[in-house]
């Protein structure tokens, strides 16, 4: 069997990003939400709790126990500005997790749905990134600003979690191909419709060069 086709898929906080994660794994592409895995090594028994926990102490703790993930965001992405402490923590926790997520796939086009990509250390490893193509996903930020107020934001605190993020143009070197989400849904899905024969032409290329590589 030949080796999966693996995309990074990224965006700014607000873009749309997960619905064009769902969208692509209506194509059939195996999508792991790379973000939800820092969910789970935060969680009671994760990889990262304890760790987590020791360094921010009880100001993150939850009264049930466990890490208050509000609390833990006000450290992180307040004054004090302690996501690369949070990072050293959690990304290596993830990495190791997403590893084994990805090796037990058996699906030919693996979506990795991850916020930070150009900005962080994750889906990498000693040998390089565990993608081979990258999809940014893009859109305006009067469009994206009222996206995070629906879900609870204040403009104050969407505009801190933004500016911890890249930048477009940071992204967009990395980008092997841009999806605009600037319109409706049924529009965005016509694009991603649009843009799925790109995706299928480089697992094609993947597949080819993994034989290549077989009989040598």
């Amino acid at each position: 069997m030949s080796k999966p086709l693996i995309i990074g898929l990224t965006g700014g906080i607000g873009v749309g990003k997960s619905s064009v994660a769902s969208a692509l794994a209506s194509y059939g592409a195996e999508v792991i939400d790379v973000d939800g895995l820092g969910r789970e090594v935060l969680e009671p028994g994760g990889a990262a709790h304890d760790a987590v926990l020791l360094a921010f102490g009880d100001t993150v703790r939850a009264a049930e126990g466990g890490i208050d993930r509000q609390a833990l965001a006000a450290e992180v992405f307040g004054p004090g500005q302690r996501l690369d402490e949070l990072e050293a923590i959690s990304h290596p926790a993830i990495n190791s997790l997403l590893g084994e997520r990805v090796g037990a796939s058996s699906a030919e086009i693996i979506v990795l749905d991850m916020a930070v990509l150009a900005e962080s250390q994750l889906a990498r490893t000693a040998s390089g990134p565990l993608y081979q193509r990258v999809v940014v996903v893009e859109a305006p930020l009067a469009m994206r600003l009222p996206r995070l107020v629906a879900r609870g934001m204040t403009v104050a605190q969407a505009e801190q979690r933004m500016a911890a993020q890249a930048g477009e143009d940071e992204r967009r070197v990395l980008a092997d191909l841009v999806i605009t989400n600037d319109s409706t849904l049924v529009d965005l899905e016509d694009r991603i419709a649009w843009a799925w024969p790109t995706v299928e032409a480089w697992k094609a290329q993947a597949s080819a060069l993994s034989v290549g590589q077989r009989q040598r």
